[in-house]
């Protein structure tokens, strides 16, 4: 039988073979020398208390590159799970936000592709909890063979509910490949999470019992907002996290629309996901966009990130996918810079884009 291969929604070409690799990995020798990676993503220390006992309001907390812990709708949630301490040879540039032995038990897992920096089947066994994971189309077999068993795939615009919170695949310009003989065999796009609604979408499966309440000693429930006993360090930043003012954080609401991109260069399906869906918080990644003229077809640059941000109407941004691994030959601190000057060129307001540390927790819920 022939295997399937998924394709973009826009005509691209994919810098894919041998003659543009070795070109990238020569050009990469050279400018590596030059590259400056004394400034890190600083680590703030994780209030896992607050996270597990939180099963009733909205938060996220970002563990690193494109690895987002989130709750919602009395869920636990986590996105492209990796801890790796290395990609490609590669050391990981700042230590997870959370460590996985700390993690709380995970209900849902969002799988956005099959590359090695977005699922890392070591990290994803050792998670506690149920795990039910929702991937993209064509990857479930490989997961099977690994021997996780809830897994729901899903083709871009499918939606599945999970107590009572829908989850829906949406598109991205990517590609997806971890031998060389299944390149594209499954597909690729992002996530939108949200309270379950009539507007697009379609449903695909359901799964009821995935969570509950924490419960005191005596049996009781678990009183909803537990008392943070981890603020913030901001006077231990560095002076661009600093600027922003790091510990406010804005209060948005009960169930706010979360949009998480995955890994994708830009193309014109973002202004699709915003006419379909009112989204609160966009994740979206801003690193290993250079050399652009290698990199372009699969990751957006910061500037392509403030442009999609806009697309969708999304009303906060926060920036991923950089800070973790060496993937290009961008640092972390250039994407920064260029993300803050693209800011100021397009006069978007500081309080929309929240660059977080790794480690805190962003309630949304003032509750």
């Amino acid at each position: 039988m022939r295997l399937k291969r998924f394709a973009n929604i826009d005509p691209i070409e994919q810098h894919t073979s041998l003659k543009q690799f070795k070109r990238w990995r020569q050009e990469r020798i050279r400018r590596l020398k030059m590259k400056d990676y004394s400034f890190t993503v600083p680590n703030v220390e994780p209030d896992i208390a607050y996270l597990e006992n939180n099963r009733k309001w909205p938060s996220i907390t970002w563990v690193g590159h494109s690895t987002f812990f989130i709750q919602f709708g009395g869920l636990n949630i986590i996105t492209d799970p990796v801890w790796s301490t290395q990609m490609a040879f590669q050391k990981r540039l700042s230590p997870p936000g959370i460590p996985i032995e700390d993690v709380p038990p995970i209900d849902v897992v969002l799988i956005s592709h099959s590359h090695y920096d977005h699922l890392n089947i070591n990290s994803l066994r050792r998670l506690i909890g149920s795990r039910h994971l929702l991937v993209p189309a064509g990857l479930g077999a490989k997961l099977k063979k690994k021997g996780f068993i809830r897994i729901h795939e899903l083709h871009w615009w499918e939606s599945v509910m999970l107590n009572g919170v829908k989850f829906t695949f949406v598109p991205s310009q990517h590609s997806t490949r971890r031998n060389p003989w299944d390149t594209n065999s499954s597909h690729w796009g992002g996530f939108i999470i949200e309270r379950p609604t009539s507007r697009s979408g379609k449903l695909v499966g359901r799964v009821s019992g995935l969570a509950a309440e924490p419960k005191t000693a005596d049996g009781s429930e678990a009183q909803a907002q537990i008392a943070s006993t981890a603020e913030p360090a901001t006077e231990r930043l560095h002076p661009f996290f600093n600027e922003r003012g790091q510990a406010e954080r804005p209060i948005i609401s009960d169930f706010p629309t979360i949009y998480f991109a995955g890994d994708s260069g830009y193309f014109q399906g973002f202004k699709e996901i915003g006419r379909r869906y009112p989204i609160d918080v966009a994740l979206l990644p801003i690193g290993a966009y250079e050399p652009e003229w290698f990199m372009a077809p699969q990751h957006i640059t910061p500037e392509q990130a403030l442009q999609a941000f806009e697309d969708i109407g999304a009303k906060w941004f926060v920036p991923m996918h950089y800070g973790a691994f060496k993937l290009a030959d961008d640092t972390p601190r250039e994407a920064l810079d260029r993300l803050e000057a693209e800011r100021r060129k397009r006069r978007i307001p500081d309080e929309q884009i929240l660059t977080l540390p790794l480690g805190e927790t962003w309630r949304l819920s003032g509750k």
